[in-house]
């Protein structure tokens, strides 16, 4: 076997680089960190594992196969970055846990009314506000059944929601659904939702896909959660619903633009729960975990000359279907 010039761009310990090393035994892999790396690092690199500086990447000859460290690599997408001889694959797989857990919490505290008692201490003020919502009984439509929301449903659907699914290609139920669509019937399925989560890749096929017109579909007093991309909804529509009560509330770690302006009006929004993007990341040391086994099982089927997992399809950002 030649030599193989396998640049590891993770903040690793001694231990996770065990676990590398093991499934490439023989194989010299080069550790640098993703802030530091030289472009010449980067340009010379068959295999890079973690995420690079984008503008070091493009117009790389030698790079074959490019793990990242996200769920959503959407620069590393574009045309003209990483040269389609290169495979590109995720770390779907790593980050259900933390975002999942995300997503329940922020949904408990829009329906507990948690945020608005949070204000009220901040004032100190000793007030009650009234009825609160409970998971049981309610709809929850997952828009996106990947990991992250998979994982989602699953929490929900244990508290005793019935949970509707969306998918782009597949209707084959999971025991975590009570019912799975194609993204085609969204609009159908808007109105019978108390609860929309999002969990989208980014691009031109999601761009919007909540958009004003969509938001008047959908129940009066439903909740919108998103964690995917803030492009996926119309923000001056989302602040329009929720000033107005048709939404109840929303929780959004990712904003259209992002990071969110100081003087944009979503920040004004006593219903809405804005994060800056942080539900995944490594906020969660077990999404780090995560990563790095994914990246050593990818890595020891590279070296083998198996399929890889987690494959990207650049035109449509999804995982590609794995057989």
């Amino acid at each position: 076997m030649e030599q193989q010039r396998i640049l590891v761009l993770l903040p690793l310990e001694e231990r996770h680089k065990a676990v590398l090393e093991t499934a490439a035994p023989g194989i010299q892999l080069t550790y640098a960190a993703a802030d530091t790396v030289t472009r010449e690092q980067v340009q010379q690199a068959q295999v890079i594992i973690g995420n690079p500086p984008v503008e070091y990447v493009a117009g790389s000859s030698n790079l074959r196969w490019f793990q990242s460290n996200t769920a959503g690599p959407d620069p590393y997408l574009k045309e003209g970055v990483i040269s389609p001889q290169a495979v590109i694959t995720n770390a779907t797989g790593a980050y259900g846990l933390a975002i999942s857990e995300y997503m329940l919490g922020t949904l408990l505290s829009l329906y507990k009314k948690l945020n608005l008692y949070r204000d009220s201490q901040i004032l100190r003020e000793w007030v009650k506000l009234g009825s609160v919502k409970s998971v049981w009984g309610s709809t929850v439509l997952v828009v996106g059944m990947g990991d992250i929301g998979g994982s989602f449903a699953r929490l929900v659907k244990g508290m005793g929601a019935y949970v509707i699914g969306v998918r782009r290609t597949d209707t084959v139920k999971p025991e975590y659904a009570d019912e799975v669509h194609l993204i085609e019937e969204l609009d159908s399925l808007l109105p019978r939702a108390d609860v929309v989560a999002l969990s989208l890749p980014g691009g031109s096929g999601t761009a919007g896909i909540l958009n004003r017109q969509r938001m008047e579909r959908m129940k009066d007093g439903a909740v919108v959660l998103n964690v995917g991309r803030g492009t996926a909804i119309e923000s001056m529509a989302l602040y329009d619903a929720l000033k107005s009560g048709k939404l109840s509330g929303a929780a959004v770690d990712v904003t259209d633009p992002e990071p969110l302006p100081p003087e944009h009006p979503l920040w004004e929004l006593p219903n809405l729960i804005i994060t800056p993007h942080v539900s995944g990341g490594w906020s969660l040391a077990e999404t780090f975990e995560r990563i790095v086994r994914i990246s050593a099982e990818n890595l020891g089927r590279y070296l083998r000359g198996e399929p890889l997992k987690n494959v990207i399809d650049r035109g449509t950002g999804y995982r590609t279907l794995e057989k």
